[in-house]
């Protein structure tokens, strides 16, 4: 199910959570509600974890991360490492990453199979992230920006992608993937779907502005409804189809 959240009056919603099949982190110092929304959603299957990375509250863009584990810039602290590690599922792996690049979740965009990844990443944050998530890596680029992780939203069963990518493009991300994608946008009309909201197999958050039809297009390429697509969101994507065609 596709739900709305707000963090202090910020829809970035993914610029402040991590969602995994196994685990949800949430930055602190939110408003309750915003927890809430989290918690009452996730909190009988996964541990809802609130912290901080390197005293900053935009943990969703700096760590990137799957069922399998969770990879944290160089400038976590080790408060906040250990934290972390013992509120996370025992079989969850967490690494510490030496990288330039230091905002993960901008540069790594991955589900619990496949990681796209900045095209300029280190030879050895490569191996880092094939190893720690048990994922197969490639570099890519989302619509010609480097940044993955902020033009695309992944799970298992499907992928929202920035809207201005090519047809040619969503067919190479998708065999790649072997996931099916859809172009669109969330928060009436953005383009960072990444930051604009949070995803995982059975649940997705995203930004308070969202609007019915981008909720509806985000339900039926995560396969989120427990029922069949209804009418309109098959109109969409009949659509959309055309659209692109």
């Amino acid at each position: 199910m596709a739900v709305r959240a707000q963090f202090e009056n910020n829809n970035e919603v993914g610029v402040f959570s991590k969602l995994t099949n196994s685990y949800c982190l949430v930055a602190l110092g939110g408003s309750e509600n915003f927890y809430s929304v989290f918690e009452s959603e996730l909190a009988d299957v996964m541990p809802v974890i609130h912290t901080s990375i390197a005293g900053t509250r935009v943990i969703g863009r700096l760590t990137a991360g799957n069922r399998r584990g969770l990879l944290v810039p160089n400038s976590t602290t080790d408060q906040e490492l250990q934290h972390i590690r013992n509120s996370l599922p025992d079989s969850v792996a967490i690494q510490r990453i030496e990288e330039r690049l230091s905002a993960l979740g901008n540069v790594i965009a991955c589900n619990d199979y496949v990681a796209l990844i900045h095209p300029d990443l280190d030879r050895e944050t490569e191996e880092i992230i094939a190893d720690v998530l048990g994922v197969e890596v490639f570099r890519q680029t989302i619509a010609d920006n480097v940044l993955v992780g902020t033009y695309c939203a992944l799970s298992n069963q499907g992928g929202l992608v920035h809207p201005r990518t090519s047809l040619q493009d969503q067919d190479e991300l998708s065999s790649l993937l072997q996931v099916p994608l859809v172009a669109g946008t969330v928060n009436r009309g953005s383009d960072v779907v990444g930051a604009g909201m949070v995803v995982n197999d059975w649940s997705a958050f995203a930004g308070m502005d969202t609007t019915s039809t981008e909720l509806s297009v985000i339900e039926s390429i995560f396969k989120l409804q427990d029922s069949q697509p209804s009418a309109i969101v098959e109109d969409m994507r009949d659509s959309l189809i055309d659209n692109y065609a």
